[in-house]
């Protein structure tokens, strides 16, 4: 079992003094910044305003249209995100919004169902390889139980895998936790280059999770580091 001590905490901000210190996970934030409360009423009303939006306003993304990653995802609904100081790429649907949290590098969240979400956190490390953590179901069970999840939800991995892209791993994992309102399942991609460590989350209201799941995979699927050339 990988032990907090092996797990490059004070490069992830989870630690002090080489001792390990639990964040204020995601998951318990997602929830908090979603509306007090929406009737069934206002929830339809505001999903025919973003729908009537994509149809009078589709000048909205001639913006986008100049990206190559745009042009690939088009048809399928999704929007390119490039940073270029960090050095990391994804997609994620259209009609979520980028919201600031304290911990994250890029948020961007469903207006109506909080939970369906992605977040990018980026940490300085001194690791070359997401290989020298571990083997990826230990390293997964370890961040999701000391950093992606609260210690009052149970949570479960369901599955975890390495995957390689232009010579560099990645860790991508599935997981469920459940809190005593909701459960949430995720998925969560993790590699590190640049000297930093990456980790990218997205996922669904369990309730949501067959109708959501395909687009959730694509997000986390996108999900590519590149080298960071410095002037």
């Amino acid at each position: 079992m990988l032990s907090s001590q092996q797990l490059p905490c004070t490069q992830l901000g989870v630690c002090t003094n080489g001792r390990f210190q639990r964040r204020v996970p995601f998951l318990v934030r997602a929830e908090q910044i979603s509306a007090p409360s929406i009737s069934h009423q206002d929830k339809a009303g505001r999903r025919q305003v973003l729908a009537a939006g994509v149809t009078i306003a589709p000048w909205l993304l001639l913006s986008y249209q100049k990206s190559p990653a745009f042009a690939a995802e088009n048809a399928k609904g999704y929007i390119p995100v490039t940073d270029k100081t960090d050095g990391y790429s994804f997609i994620y649907p259209f009609g979520w919004q980028e919201v600031a949290i304290e911990g994250q590098d890029k948020v961007y969240k469903d207006v109506i169902e909080p939970l369906e979400n992605v977040s990018v956190t980026v940490f300085p490390t001194s690791k070359e390889s997401i290989r020298e953590l571990g083997a990826p179901q230990e390293v997964a069970e370890a961040l999701i139980k000391r950093v992606l999840a609260p210690p009052s939800q149970k949570t479960e991995l369901l599955n975890a895998a390495e995957h390689e892209v232009d010579g560099k791993s990645y860790y991508t994992f599935e997981f469920v936790a459940k809190a005593p309102n909701f459960t949430r399942h995720a998925l969560s991609t993790i590699a590190i280059g640049n000297g930093k460590f990456y980790t990218l989350t997205t996922g669904a209201n369990e309730r949501r999770w067959g109708k959501m799941k395909d687009k959730l995979n694509t997000v986390v699927d996108s999900f590519k580091i590149f080298t960071v050339y410095k002037t």
